[in-house]
């Protein structure tokens, strides 16, 4: 038996009904939807974190075919390996987690599997390095690339490296999707927190182009007064 099947074997065991029936439904798996056709075993995120911890030091052989997996959690556990890989390990295996995650996003389909990897592997792999590749990123056809290079950046966010973030807010206001727009407005309030001046003048000179759902989360943080402000349409 493969350690890959041993490993989806076991998410199995911590599956129930509730949360197989559920989690489609949740994650928006219908004809039509972002998550269309993705299959999910029932297993809670806290369960994939500890299937993953306990093989931990797999091989990237092993991680490649839950990749592959049809299962929705087993993708999961792939990358929380990959997260902690990347973590622990010297900078030629940095390299080979970040060059891997690019080459599979594809099979990073769903925005959990983005926003529990993308920070961890993609952003922290570009703190001291050139950004170019999540400008390619954020004009890919592919949603989750898109994702990908708009989440990344709280990795910089944390590391009060706010640039980044608004330029790639400006490129992505145009995008059509809301998981885009949710994803880039929960940055920008991110970013807010760190300098708030910063985010009320750039959502200030944009209020009327910025997407409604963007706006909304990105003015979270706000007081009353300014979000109502900051929400005129003319």
């Amino acid at each position: 038996m493969s350690e890959t099947h041993t490993i989806i074997e076991e998410l199995k065991s911590f599956a129930t009904e509730e949360k197989r029936l559920f989690l489609p439904y949740f994650f928006k798996t219908g004809k039509g939807q972002y998550g269309e056709g993705d299959v999910f075993l029932g297993v809670t995120v806290p369960y994939t974190r500890k299937v993953a911890k306990a093989h931990k030091d797999t091989s990237m052989d092993t991680i490649s075919g839950l990749l592959a997996s049809e299962y929705h959690e087993a993708r999961l556990c792939a990358l929380l390996i990959m997260v902690r890989m990347f973590a622990k390990g010297d900078e030629e295996t940095r390299q080979r987690v970040f060059d891997f995650y690019l080459g599979n996003t594809a099979r990073i389909n769903n925005w959990d599997l983005v926003d529990l990897s993308a920070p961890y592997i993609v952003g922290k792999y570009l703190l001291d390095k050139p950004r170019d590749i999540l400008y390619e990123l954020s004009e890919s056809n592919l949603l989750w690339d898109n994702r990908i290079a708009i989440v990344s950046t709280l990795a910089f966010i944390r590391n009060n490296d706010l640039d980044d973030t608004y330029a790639l807010a400006q490129k992505l206001m145009t995008h059509k999707h809301d998981l885009i727009h949710k994803a880039t407005g929960w940055m920008l309030r991110e970013a807010g927190k760190r300098d708030p001046r910063i985010l009320y003048d750039f959502i200030d000179s944009r209020h009327t182009t910025i997407p409604r759902t963007m706006l909304r989360y990105a003015i979270e943080k706000f007081s009353q007064e300014e979000r109502k402000y900051l929400m005129r349409k003319e």
